[in-house]
C-alpha cells in the first residue's frame, strides 16, 4: 500500500475508521469520506500517515464528484476505493416508515454505486481496486431486517456486475462478506430486545461479534491481494455453496421463534441504527431520515 491513495467511505467511526487506520499503517495515503466532518477530522488526526477528509453524503452525486476532485487535487489519484458506508433499520416491514426503509437502500446500494461512479475514472487510470462491503445478509436473509438484506443483496449483484464489466480494463473488484462487528450499528441493534433475541438464537459461530480492527486487518490484506472475495469470519466461505438453503431454513426457524419472541416483546420499527443514521438525521433533519 506504500505510496497509494486509498478512499474509505463511512470512515468517521467503526469499521471505516479501523480500515483507515490499517491502510495508513501499511503506508497508504487515506481519504476519509462521511457525513460527520468533526468525527472524520478526529480519525484523520489519529492516523500515522498522510490523510485528508471530505464531508459528503454518498447518495449525493454532486457531493461525491466534488469529493473525488478534492481527493485527486490534494492527495493524488486514488487507486483503492472501499465502499463501506452503510446504515440499517429493524422491525416489521409492514410497520416500517417508507422514508427510513428507502434511506437504508439509498445509502447501502445507491450510495455504493455513486461512490464507484465518482472514483471509477481514477481506478481506471491506476488499474486500481474497489472493495465493496457486503454482508452475510447478501447470502441469506433475516426477519425484521428487510431493507438491510435487500440492499446488501443488491451491492453483491452490483459488485459482480462490475467485476465482469471491468476485468478487461484491469480494475479489480472484491466483495467483503462480513458477519457481526462491534460497531455502533450492532450495539444499537442489541438495544432493541427483538433484534438482540433474534441474534442470540443464531448458531454460536453466527452470533459472535468481532472487533473492527480484526476485521479491518483481514480486509486490507484482501485489498493488497486484489481478492475477488473476502470472508470475515473465514467460515462464511463455506456458506457460499449452500446459500440457497438459507432462506427456507430461516423461514422454518422463524415460524416458531418470531411468534415466541413477539409474545413477550412487541415488534416495533427501530428507525435508523448506528451513528451513520444519527449523522443523517443531524444533517438532513428528521423529515428526510427518521
Amino acid at each position: 500500500m506504500a505510496g497509494r491513495v486509498a478512499v474509505v467511505t463511512g470512515a468517521a467511526r467503526g469499521l471505516g475508521a479501523a480500515l483507515a487506520a490499517e491502510l495508513s499503517q501499511r503506508g497508504a495515503t487515506v481519504a476519509l469520506l462521511g457525513l460527520n466532518g468533526r468525527a472524520l477530522e478526529r480519525v484523520s488526526r489519529s492516523l500515522p500517515g498522510p490523510s485528508g477528509c471530505w464531508e459528503a453524503d454518498v447518495t449525493d452525486d454532486g457531493a461525491m464528484d466534488r469529493a473525488a476532485a478534492g481527493v485527486r487535487e490534494e492527495l493524488g489519484t486514488p487507486s483503492v476505493l472501499v465502499a463501506n458506508a452503510g446504515v440499517a433499520e429493524g422491525g416489521p416491514f409492514a410497520d416500517s416508515d417508507p422514508a427510513t426503509w428507502r434511506r437504508v437502500v439509498e445509502v447501502n446500494l445507491t450510495g455504493s454505486a455513486t461512490s464507484a461512479r465518482a472514483f471509477l475514472p481514477d481506478l481506471l487510470a491506476t488499474r486500481g481496486y474497489l472493495l465493496q462491503i457486503a454482508s452475510l445478509a447478501a447470502m441469506g436473509t433475516s426477519p425484521m431486517m428487510s431493507a438491510y438484506c435487500a440492499s446488501k443483496a443488491g451491492v453483491e449483484a452490483f459488485a459482480h456486475a462490475l467485476q465482469a464489466e471491468l476485468a478487461h480494463r484491469h480494475v479489480g473488484v472484491g466483495i467483503a462478506y462480513l458477519n457481526w462487528i462491534d460497531t455502533d450499528m450492532v450495539r444499537d441493534a442489541d438495544r432493541h430486545t427483538v433484534l438482540r433475541e433474534l441474534r442470540t438464537h443464531m448458531p454460536r459461530p453466527a452470533r459472535k461479534v468481532y472487533p473492527p480492527r480484526t476485521v479491518a486487518a483481514r480486509l486490507v490484506r484482501a485489498v493488497e491481494r486484489r481478492s475477488p472475495a473476502v470472508y470475515v469470519p473465514g467460515w462464511l466461505r463455506a456458506v457460499q455453496p449452500v446459500r440457497a438453503a438459507l432462506p427456507p431454513l430461516v423461514t422454518r426457524l422463524s415460524r416458531t421463534e418470531v411468534p415466541r419472541i413477539a409474545a413477550h416483546h412487541p415488534f416495533r420499527p427501530t428507525g435508523l441504527l448506528g451513528a451513520g443514521g444519527r449523522d443523517a438525521v443531524t444533517r438532513d433533519g428528521p423529515e428526510r431520515a427518521r
